[in-house]
């Protein structure tokens, strides 16, 4: 991958919105993705190209467009350039040819009557509008009530929306009544809707699979990797986009320096680069944030180690390694140091002068160094920590995770810490108890929340300021800095009291806007991840576990396994699959055991269930070798297939699905739409056979399978997950 592309591929180029009427062949390269192959400029802003969409039933016509800002290529497409005059890329054709079945619609009118409705984007919402629409020359009941109560069902069998009868709050008649009134009265002609089932006091509405089908195909294919987002959800405000985006921090991950990544920082890292992904998507600006535990008597202590026992060159090759072993060694001799000094003390024995040089006053000795800026003490502070960075980021680059800023509890100031305990201390907040300052929550807020709020220490009687107090002031430096309309801290419920009590003391400071803005994401354990000797089992040691079976496993298919350009990067990828989506399949909260047999199979919904379905889709459009041009003539009246249809149905909600995480915010949301997705798919096959069908019978049914592969990447990779071309 060249520079440029890289870049292009991140989304730090974008593509413009216009181009000149000629733009020279000269400036593009071709190129190479994982997933498709495109144009991308040599010498100027990247360049994406996409056919237009059709105002028929075929998927494209012969002229060309740009897409503008796609950070990664449409899965399953091979875009084209043509050296000719630019033309405006629009979806509206699918959109027009639905609304045109429809007798007064119009986009203009519905984005009236419903401002947050994106029919453009998201076919549902057009459906919603005319649904609403019709309901309401039904029930006498207005639209603004209509609206927001089409709900979804909890399956396709279940028709694609629902209406509970009784939040329309229609008095005189009981809901069951009024659902098999209205249900007979709704138009039997409706263009887009079947006439609705009653199930008690639900009304369930079924899509006519025609116009859908003609209209969620092209969609598909046009929008490719930005297919189910909404950019303007990130708007200051959606009817104006001058006034910019919203941003958001996301602080999730937060390692300890000179620590191995262990399990119990894998959950807040697939969760925040997930929540990350969720919001850029959303069109928000997201600075991802790794708030390091930096800081602290522990570095005091590493210090010492590496004085007596480092090595350089272990140091260079594998440093968070080194230090942790150094770590775990000079504690280890802490501990027994203590332990024999306790026993003389209890004997009798005067051991202040060996107390005063104990390993643990030596410690604190040098941490109170580095706290006073010792330039040497500082530097090697700095390296470890520099060290540490670089591999840290590695291991992220494997998670397809990366930050915009390496922040931790080093730095943080003192000048800001006592800044803000002399706030607290002005606003009574906080008050002395016996040398120290703590907060007793139950003096300043009544009730039960005061006394479940406890009293933290924020001071302790030497003056050293506690993880609370950096906190607070980490918080306010960062609405300084970023000016920020939302904050999210990805942290083990383990931590609940302690976000709550920082969220708190920031209102009580005064600041309750920016407490408002500010949200704590929580998780449970994973279990199981410990040795039978109960030692940590590490990240690094975890993802090579699952990548060797993920290859043991691809080996014994030798013709497929031959294929494969690279077999071992791939099985990293499948055991990376493996992991993220068992971590994410319960809901955050809930505490999961780490299973290495059950995460690896092929068989439920796994992680390389989810890579083999996408690869099996890229191996069908491989074998059927229809090119891009012939794909766009595909005649998709030719779908009739109620398997075809479902996954058209499947399709045509992801949009939804998107907007619903973003209230949930739970990665569950999206894979168990996924795993709906590939069931759907994985049961079409015997009736959509492409390779040998009928020409145009396989066109059509090709461009069905490749929208629902650009469908499935998308998904995949919102969750984290690099999909596969081969296994």
């Amino acid at each position: 991958m060249t520079t440029c592309q890289a870049l292009f591929s991140r989304g730090v180029l974008r593509a413009p919105t216009s181009l000149s009427k000629s733009v020279p062949r000269s400036l593009f390269v071709r190129t190479t993705t994982t997933s498709t192959s495109s144009f991308v400029c040599s010498g100027r802003p990247h360049l994406y190209l996409e056919k237009n969409c059709p105002s028929s039933t075929k998927i494209g016509t012969s002229s060309y467009t740009t897409i503008a800002s796609l950070s990664t290529p449409p899965a399953g497409r091979s875009p084209l350039f043509f050296h000719r005059k630019h033309s405006t890329m629009t979806t509206a054709a699918p959109i027009d040819q639905l609304v045109k079945q429809v007798d007064g619609l119009s986009l203009d009118a519905i984005k009236a009557k419903f401002p947050e409705n994106y029919p453009e984007l998201n076919l549902m919402d057009l459906y919603r509008a005319h649904l609403s629409n019709v309901l309401s020359e039904v029930t006498g009941v207005d639209t603004s009530l209509i609206y927001p109560n089409l709900g979804w069902t909890s399956g396709l069998e279940k028709g694609d929306m629902a209406l509970p009868v009784p939040a329309l709050r229609v008095k005189g008649k009981k809901p069951n009544e009024l659902a098999e009134e209205w249900a007979a009265k709704f138009p039997d002609t409706d263009p887009l809707f079947t006439k609705p089932t009653v199930s008690q006091v639900h009304l369930s509405f079924f899509i006519k699979a025609s116009p859908l089908v003609n209209a969620v195909i092209p969609l598909v294919h046009a929008k490719g990797a930005e297919y189910g987002f909404n950019k303007a959800d990130g708007l200051k405000n959606p009817q104006d986009p001058s006034k910019g985006q919203k941003r958001i921090i996301v602080e999730f991950s937060s390692p300890n320096i000179a620590k191995p990544f262990h399990a119990g920082h894998l959950r807040s890292t697939i969760i925040g680069g997930f929540l990350s992904n969720l919001y850029a998507g959303a069109g928000w600006d997201v600075i991802r944030i790794n708030y390091l535990g930096d800081w602290g008597k522990q570095y005091g202590l590493l210090a010492l180690a590496y004085e007596k026992y480092g090595d350089e060159e272990a140091l260079q090759k594998d440093p968070i390694n080194h230090l942790f072993q150094l770590y775990v060694r000079i504690n280890s001799e802490m501990t027994a140091e203590k332990e024999e000094l306790t026993k003389r003390k209890e004997a009798g024995e005067d051991v202040s002068a060996l107390e005063a040089n104990s390993l643990d006053e030596q410690a604190r000795r040098y941490f109170k160094k580095m706290t006073d800026r010792d330039a040497d003490a500082l530097a090697m502070w700095k390296r470890f920590r520099d060290l540490s960075i670089v591999r840290y980021k590695d291991t992220y680059a494997r998670l397809n995770i990366h930050f915009d800023e390496y922040s931790g509890e080093s730095q943080v100031t003192e000048d800001a810490m006592n800044e803000v305990g002399k706030l607290m201390e002005e606003k009574k907040i906080c008050k002395e108890d016996k040398g120290a300052q703590l907060i007793d929550f139950s003096e300043l807020i009544p009730g039960k929340e005061g006394k479940r709020l406890e009293k933290p220490l924020v001071r302790k009687r030497d003056g050293t300021a506690l993880y609370l107090t950096r906190d607070i002031s980490e918080l306010l430096g960062r609405h300084e800095k970023y000016h920020f309309d939302k904050m999210i801290y990805v942290v083990a419920s383990a931590q609940d009291l302690h976000l709550r009590q920082l969220f708190k003391i920031i209102e009580l400071l005064g600041y309750k806007d920016i407490a408002d803005k500010c949200q704590h994401i929580n998780f449970g354990l994973v279990l199981g991840m410990s040795t039978r000797k109960g030692t940590v089992k590490f990240l690094d040691d975890i993802l090579r576990d699952v990548a060797d079976k993920m290859h043991e496993v691809m080996k014994k298919n030798e013709n497929k396994y031959s294929q494969i350009e690279d077999p071992l990067a791939t099985a990293d990828v499948l055991g990376i699959s493996s992991v993220m989506v068992q971590d994410m399949s319960g809901k955050r909260i809930n505490n999961y055991t780490f299973n290495m047999e059950t995460m690896t199979s092929f068989e439920g919904d796994t992680g390389p269930y989810l890579q083999y379905a996408h690869a099996r889709l890229n191996s069908i459009r491989r074998k059927a070798g229809v090119s891009d041009e012939e794909l766009a003539t595909a005649d998709l009246s030719l779908l009739t297939e109620t398997s075809a249809i479902n996954l058209c149905r499947h399709m045509a909600g992801w949009p939804d699905v998107v907007k619903n995480t973003l209230k949930t915010l739970e990665p569950t949301t999206v894979l168990t739409y996924l795993f709906k997705l590939t069931h759907a798919l994985s049961s079409s096959y015997d009736q959509l056979q492409v390779v040998g069908s009928e020409p145009e019978l396989m066109k059509a049914r090709l461009a069905l399978y490749t929208a629902v592969q650009t469908v499935l990447a998308n998904g995949m990779r919102l969750i984290g997950l690099s999909p596969v071309e081969r296994m």
